[in-house]
């Protein structure tokens, strides 16, 4: 697997706890709807639980979806941007809040995909920060095909922050794609990368989708 060359600096988006100092490699395991609405756990090399992601048939409302830690507290509500204005956009909007101590969200990233993206391999798919990390209008880009399981998140400089696969083993035992890998670089946050993770997952008609 080719990574960007690794920096021990964090680059926090939602916490500098979420950043570690190594390469981390995180497993994804996706839920049936039947088991608490969908949604996906990430676990780590032990197979200890360090994410969760609860899909719509939890939150109760079609495009939201929320990313708790490994004790429940959710860290990120992600909302699908909806109403007329969704109706008359060339692009679908999501957008991810945390929360601060008194219960109020604040936005830390938004996400922005082409409505054909499910259809075409090639589209862009985009991501911005706040505050702004770079001088475009977009922090962070997919690359690859996330139904593949074989797709990056890249800085705006063209490094790869972490990266979407699956293990030969396992594509070979599960041809559905259930079980996968992420690989998150040193300085990451580990948060956001899930948030994204999510999103893709949602878009794609995967576990998180009523």
């Amino acid at each position: 697997m080719c990574m960007a060359a690794a920096r021990a600096d964090a680059m926090p988006i939602v916490s500098k706890l979420y950043c570690s100092s190594s390469q981390t490699v995180l497993v994804v395991r996706k839920r049936p709807h039947v088991v608490s609405g969908g949604g996906f756990v990430v676990t780590d090399c032990s197979q200890k639980v360090v994410f969760r992601v609860d899909g719509c048939g939890v939150s109760g409302s079609e495009g939201e979806l929320i990313l708790r830690d490994s004790s429940g507290e959710a860290l990120l509500l992600i909302r699908r941007k909806g109403g007329m204005v969704q109706a008359l956009s060339i692009h679908r909007k999501w957008k991810g809040y945390t929360f601060d101590y008194e219960g109020s969200q604040k936005l830390v990233f938004s996400l922005k995909e082409p409505n054909f993206s499910c259809l075409l391999r090639n589209n862009a798919i985009r991501v911005s920060t706040e505050p702004r990390r770079s001088n475009k209008d977009w922090d962070f880009e997919i690359k690859g095909y996330f139904p593949d399981r074989s797709c990056s998140i890249v800085d705006s400089l063209g490094n790869i922050v972490a990266q979407i696969g699956i293990s030969r083993e396992a594509d070979q035992l599960m041809a559905n794609k259930d079980l996968y890998h992420v690989v998150v670089r040193p300085g990451i946050d580990q948060v956001f990368t899930f948030g994204v993770v999510a999103v893709l997952d949602y878009i794609y008609g995967e576990s998180t989708r009523c």
